[in-house]
């Protein structure tokens, strides 16, 4: 017969690119008596040049390479004799298709080519016939079997393409599909589902939508599949939520409710954008519930951690008599596991043995996650061990169960095992992996791991991304984790919310919330955790209009009623001291656990109201809720007085003895600072000493606890024993430590524990730089504080205010000034702190109409609600300046309560310009707020005696006497090495006295000569002027000094402290010792910083 144009073609021998000599299978023909026309392009002689093209060679290498490889296997003999088809070949006639007649050998493909398909050794392409392109998993096997169809070789029916738009679409190429499908003379329903199918494949949600509404012109019914796949397509998007809506009342409209697939991503669209009562209201209106709308509400539930509900969801359809499937199963196992009730487990366990499943792949994945969560790490190997096989997922499953025990080396062997095996390794692997790395310890390999996410080329798949940004979050490195998100090509919700979450962790609020600001510009899909995240961030005073304005969005959200949310919002109006908001928010929760309850308790404990948190603390337990040990933490946090400690303290202290709480860690510690913090000292280190576990925490505690009673020498002696026991030192042990010697101002120690931290490797942690910088600052050392100092693009509000702290303590008030401008410049905002150290500099400074300025700039401009704090430093400014006056009305116009500080400095002020009227009143005021304090009584005294008025004098001192109030005497010490020197008024008791008068004497015979006078109006005895300067120069800060300069060498700087405010007259005479003997000379008294050098201070003579 004639064939006429039709070619034999060259593709057909080519399909399998794993088909070798040894399965290739000859192709038998019946040679027939007739002859035919063809050309000259047989396969014997086509398939070499075909393998020769270049055009091939370079826009298909692997199809060539798979041609090369066919080529011996086929063992194709010329259709021709030696003679004829040899001649021919040889004469150059070839390049024009010449017709010749020869006898046919090859028989007219039947049914257009699929017998040839069907006896393919490939069972991928054998199938077509049946499933057409269905089976086909290498692209480019469909290709060529495309390309047979595209030859004419093998016709397309209907279903035949509609397989080759979905191959196209799994394979990523959605305009081939549309090519396919443009092409096709013929189309059914399901020629447009798998078009929209495969656009929602490739995340081409909107295109989706687009080609729907193609197919609804063309007259094409909308089915239950094609509807189906818009919903998942507004599913997967996050940010498709009104298109959903707008599907659902299409769904409603066309009566597809009932359609099962429909039904079920309607349920996974709503459990995706929440609230999952949404999904359960669509739930329980279903005319028809199955298996898997079942299936979907108990994964909606667990998605959305509402656990109990998944579980009672799995227990209802049990109990309407609804079968369960693996998936069913796999869902509830692993919801067990996350509430981590074992008997329940063991109940659901039997549940799945009597259903058959127990041997089920899903099932057993499911079991070995259980297990793992439950800390069970033999019963999950004892399930992988026999399991009958094991896939992809299995040895994820275990290596997340490592991961989840904190066995990272484990994981990793599993890992090994895995790949030697040649088990796929995909991204669930990858990120399982990466979540058992996420310590500073294990860090490294979490980087190897990076490395090879990137050899795999899975950097830009969001899963694996997400799971790298949290390992760098969670293992200290902040700086990695904004990489990753920067370089993120998809970010989807989990990366927001990461990355949100790490910004609260490292107390980058300002940040934390711009990105929230950003996911609402772009319109982001938002869910719980983000709104937990932002509440969070909002959990200070200065961003309090913020946390309100979130609170709004919440509400409109719709998530007012989650619980994770409610706990936030009390927690956010507790951190920024807003109680009765926090009380409003805790009161219309329809649901309360005892993180509700702990997050209001710790409001109340936070605000020091401790009558309020114990009776928080008393109805959750008539409320039927169980404290546990954070509840207890919080309410002993909340006892910070003498009298709290005899009301509150004691009687939660035997409560927690009667429902042992004792020995937990946490609740001991608590202990320890809470009688440290009321004032018994003793207590707190009996409670340690008798302690039979003490670990850093413990040890970091009672280190706080000295400290905060005032002994600090004991608290670095705790320190050292700390060392000596073996306990591992960490940040926050350093940070007290160098807290310590920063208020004791020993340079030398401050210097120690600097090599020490740097040693063990904590140079770099935020904490211990900003306590370093404190202690330098502290002690003077201007340049050792700006070494330190983080670039200003890395520096955090704290270590601004530490710098311009140190700078106003310097006396550079020019310099504090500038910090304060070029924080602001840089974007950051200033806090409470940063005002206090900005006005206390201005006050120091005498800069009386700037701190004003600044004051009132702090809450117009800066949001910064004024404190008692700024308010004494804006007494202390004008009162230091002599605006007695003004500093009265201010008290009178205080936005805060006054206390006993506001008055000391008014009083204190009173001393320096000699205002008896005034100052009497200030006493009068002092001694109401504060009637044992000591300084009341000696301020107003010294007040009477530089006006000259003894018998008032007189009358204080009595009044002291019998209200058994004693003044703290004065002392002055010096540090030298690990000797500690003190001296008293007129001490004589060092062994040096003798040496050390002398020394006094010639200093005031060297000072005199250069013009000191003294100034005997600071003493302040009824004596005659001789023994009034006789007087002066028996105080302890000038025989500290005499005794300093004998035992230190010449040319080093001295450093000398003082218990008490430094008298006016010894400032002189120190101004005049640092002139005259060249030397750099530290004062340090409670309230200033004097640093004296040729002859003048760092305090300008104003302080």
């Amino acid at each position: 017969m004639k064939v006429g144009k039709q070619r034999t073609p060259q593709f057909l021998l080519i399909l399998d690119s794993k088909v070798n000599s040894s399965n290739t299978k000859r192709i038998h023909t019946k040679q027939k008596s007739s002859t035919v026309k063809i050309y000259l392009f047989t396969v014997s002689s086509l398939l070499p040049s075909y393998l020769t093209n270049s055009s091939l060679n370079n826009q298909q290498p692997e199809l060539a390479s798979c041609c090369r490889k066919l080529l011996p296997a086929l063992n194709l003999r010329s259709p021709f004799s030696k003679t004829t088809s040899l001649l021919a070949f040889s004469r150059q006639t070839h390049f024009r298709a010449t017709p010749i007649s020869f006898p046919c050998i090859i028989e007219e493909p039947t049914s257009h080519g699929i017998p040839f398909l069907s006896n393919h050794p490939n069972p991928e392409i054998s199938s077509f016939a049946q499933k057409g392109f269905s089976d086909i998993t290498q692209e480019i096997v469909g290709r060529a079997v495309h390309g047979l169809c595209v030859k004419g070789l093998v016709r397309l029916k209907v279903t035949h393409s509609n397989t080759l738009i979905t191959m196209y679409s799994r394979f990523g190429h959605i305009e081939r599909a549309r090519n396919v499908f443009d092409k096709m003379c013929e189309r059914n329903d399901a020629s447009w589902n798998n078009m929209i199918s495969g656009f929602v494949k490739v995340g081409l949600y909107h295109e989706a939508f687009g080609f729907f509404r193609e197919m609804y012109g063309h007259g094409v019914e909308a089915s239950g599949f094609s509807v189906a796949s818009l919903v998942t397509a507004c599913d997967r998007s996050d940010c498709m939520l009104r298109e959903g809506l707008e599907v659902h009342g299409f769904v409603v409209k066309i009566g597809l409710i009932g359609d099962v697939f429909v039904a079920t991503s309607l349920l996974n669209f709503y459990c995706t954008y929440g609230p999952v009562s949404l999904a359960r209201k669509l739930f329980e209106e279903l005319p028809d519930r199955n298996m898997v709308t079942w299936t979907s509400m108990i994964v909606g539930y667990l998605d959305n951690g509402d656990l109990e509900e998944a579980i009672g969801m799995y227990q209802r359809m049990r109990r309407e008599g609804v079968c369960c499937n693996e998936n069913t199963y796999a869902a509830v196992i692993s919801s067990c596991g996350m509430l981590g009730d074992e008997l329940l487990s063991h109940l659901v366990l039997g549940h799945v043995v009597k259903s058959g499943l127990e041997s089920n792949v899903s099932v057993d994945n499911a079991l070995i996650s259980m297990f793992g969560a439950f800390g069970r790490m033999e019963a999950a190997s004892y399930v992988f061990d026999h399991m009958d096989e094991h896939d992809t997922i299995s040895w994820n499953s275990m290596i997340a169960a490592h991961a989840h025990n904190g066995l990272c080396e484990e994981s990793l062997r599993y890992f090994y095992w895995m790949r030697r095996i040649n088990k796929e390794i995909n991204s669930i692997t990858v990120s399982t992996l990466l979540t058992a790395c996420g310590t500073m310890d294990n860090l490294k390999w979490g980087r190897g791991i990076h490395g090879l996410v990137v050899k795999l080329g899975l950097e830009s798949n969001a899963c694996v991304c997400n799971t790298l940004l949290n390992m760098y979050s969670e293992a200290g490195s902040s700086a990695d984790a904004e990489l990753v998100f920067q370089k993120m090509p998809d970010k989807d919700l989990i990366s927001w919310n990461s990355m949100m979450a790490r910004y609260v962790q490292d107390e980058k609020c300002l940040y934390a919330l711009e990105l929230f600001a950003k996911m609402i510009r772009m319109r982001k899909a938002m869910n719980y955790v983000t709104f937990t995240s932002a509440l969070a961030a909002c959990s200070d005073l200065e961003f309090l209009v913020v946390g309100k304005i979130v609170h709004a969005l919440v509400v409109l959200a719709g998530l007012h009623d989650n619980l994770i949310i409610g706990n936030a919002l009390v927690t956010m109006y507790g951190k920024s001291g807003m109680m009765i908001d926090a009380k409003k928010v805790f009161q219309k929760m329809s649901n309360r656990d005892e993180i509700t309850w702990n997050a209001l308790i710790g409001g109340y404990s936070e605000n020091k109201e401790p009558n309020d948190a114990v009776e928080s603390f008393k109805l959750m337990r008539e409320d039927g809720v169980p404290a546990n040990y954070i509840t207890i933490v919080n309410v002993l946090g909340a006892c910070l007085t003498l009298d709290n400690l005899q009301k509150h303290g004691m009687p939660i202290h035997a409560y927690i003895v009667q429902t042992g709480y004792e020995p937990n860690n946490y609740v001991q510690n608590s202990l320890i600072t809470m009688y440290a913090k009321c004032g018994d000292l003793k207590s707190s280190n009996y409670i340690f000493d008798h302690l039979a576990y003490k670990n850093s925490i413990t040890w970091n505690a009672v280190i706080a606890a000295n400290s905060y009673a005032g002994c600090g020498e004991e608290a670095l002696k705790l320190f050292a024993k700390m060392r000596c026991a073996g306990v591992d030192l960490d940040q926050f042990s350093f940070s007290l430590a160098l807290s310590v010697t920063a208020d004791l101002a020993i340079l030398e120690e401050g210097q120690q524990l600097h090599c020490l931290a740097t040693k063990l490797g904590f140079k770099s942690d935020h904490y211990v730089i900003n306590t370093m910088m404190d202690m330098y600052g502290k002690c003077g050392e201007m340049d050792d504080v700006l070494k330190l100092l983080p670039l200003p693009i890395n520096r955090s509000r704290l270590s601004w205010n530490i710098l311009i702290s140190a700078f106003a303590r310097q006396g550079c008030f020019k310099e504090a000034r500038e910090t304060f401008h070029e924080m602001v410049e840089l974007g950051l905002k200033p806090d409470h702190v940063t005002f206090v150290s900005l006005l206390s500099a201005c006050s120091h400074g005498g800069l009386v109409d700037e701190g004003l300025a600044y004051f009132a700039s702090m809450t117009t401009e800066y949001g910064v609600p004024a404190g008692i704090e700024h308010c004494v430093c804006i007494i202390d400014l004008l009162g230091r300046s002599g605006k007695l006056a003004e500093a009265e009305i201010f008290i009178k116009q205080m936005p805060v309560p006054e206390n006993d500080l506001v008055w000391r400095s008014l009083l204190a002020a009173c001393k320096i310009h000699g205002n008896l009227e005034l100052a009497k009143k200030a006493a009068g005021h002092l001694l109401e707020l504060a009637p044992s304090d000591d300084s009341a009584y000696v301020l107003y005294s010294n007040v009477c005696a530089t006006t000259g008025r003894w018998e008032d004098v007189e009358n204080v001192r009595t009044q002291m006497g019998s209200n058994s109030i004693k003044k703290k005497p004065a002392c002055s010490w010096v540090k030298l090495k690990d000797k500690v020197s003190s001296f008293g008024m007129g001490d004589q008791s060092h062994l040096q006295t003798e040496q050390i008068y002398a020394k006094l004497g010639e200093l005031r015979k060297m000072i005199k000569e250069a013009g000191y006078v003294s100034d005997i109006s600071y003493a302040l005895q009824d004596t005659d002027e001789e023994q009034k300067e006789h007087n002066l120069w028996n105080h302890s800060e000038r025989i500290a000094l005499a005794f300093g300069l004998i035992s230190t060498s010449e040319g080093s700087p001295l450093r000398i402290f003082k218990n008490l405010r430094v008298c006016g007259d010894c400032h002189s005479v120190y101004k005049f010792v640092s002139g005259i003997v060249g030397r750099k000379i530290i004062l340090r008294d409670p309230y200033r910083f004097h640093l004296f050098s040729g002859g003048k201070c760092s305090c300008s003579d104003y302080w």
